[in-house]
């Protein structure tokens, strides 16, 4: 594959799904930057988490190391206190009257990728790489391709420029994500993901599991152990993306 000159900017949470993300861009682009944002998330492990899941790819990926350029970690904490969400407090994690997860923090990726289109203007990089899906995820509305798509539009007429968000999982499901990562970089990558990823709402990075870490009661450490159960029981194949 030749990599696009192109240059992306991936929203990089150090979760499972922007770490495979990660490393579909580095399969596609010369030039791959990284940007995570500090809200105020009670799972704080994964601004920790996301520096230790770069660092392993790099030294085990010597080829994606080269193309592997700066992260960016913003603090935009105000609007994490806006929310008063699951996520950023210590409420329960529960369904609302509204029929959407407490965990839902209003307007998040809206706010992540308009703050990204900014860096990425200043940055010279065409492309916005996000892990959002509407296949297996928990109920999300900014997640969904339509809503990107709106944003997209306004995006590109915001900064007068061409603005791609790409959304390499937004038709996988979480067992087909193990299965991306698997045809990306082996089972090098997969002990990566499970090893450094950190999903888990409630930020705790124990008990271990064979999917990773996390206190596998929450709705992102279920979405994530359920997956890891559904590819392990199809033999673990892998997707060549």
């Amino acid at each position: 594959m030749t990599p696009s000159s192109k240059g992306a900017l991936v929203l990089f949470s150090g979760g499972q799904d922007s770490t495979v993300c990660l490393a579909w861009a580095l399969e596609r682009y010369d030039r791959v930057e990284t940007v995570g944002f500090d809200y105020g998330q009670r799972h704080a492990a994964e601004l920790t988490a996301r520096l230790a899941v770069r660092e392993a790819m790099a030294a085990a990926f010597p080829v994606w190391a080269m193309r592997l350029g700066d992260d960016h970690l913003l603090d935009i904490r105000a609007f994490g206190a806006i929310g008063e969400t699951a996520l950023t407090t210590d409420a329960a994690i529960e369904m609302t009257a509204r029929g959407l997860p407490s965990t839902f923090v209003p307007g998040r990726n809206l706010v992540f990728l308009t703050y990204a289109a900014a860096l990425a203007d200043r940055r010279g990089l065409a492309d916005l790489v996000g892990g959002m899906c509407e296949t297996d995820y928990s109920g999300y509305p900014d997640c969904r391709r339509a809503t990107l798509d709106a944003l997209q539009d306004a995006l590109r007429l915001g900064l007068d420029r061409d603005v791609a968000i790409v959304t390499p999982l937004m038709r996988r499901s979480k067992a087909e994500t193990w299965a991306i990562a698997q045809g990306l970089g082996g089972e090098v990558l997969i002990k990566i993901t499970v090893d450094h990823s950190h999903t888990c709402y409630r930020g705790g990075r124990e008990p271990r599991h064979d999917w990773g870490v996390g206190c596998g009661e929450c709705p992102a450490c279920e979405l994530r152990a359920r997956g890891w159960a559904t590819w392990v029981a199809e033999g673990r194949p892998a997707v060549i993306e």
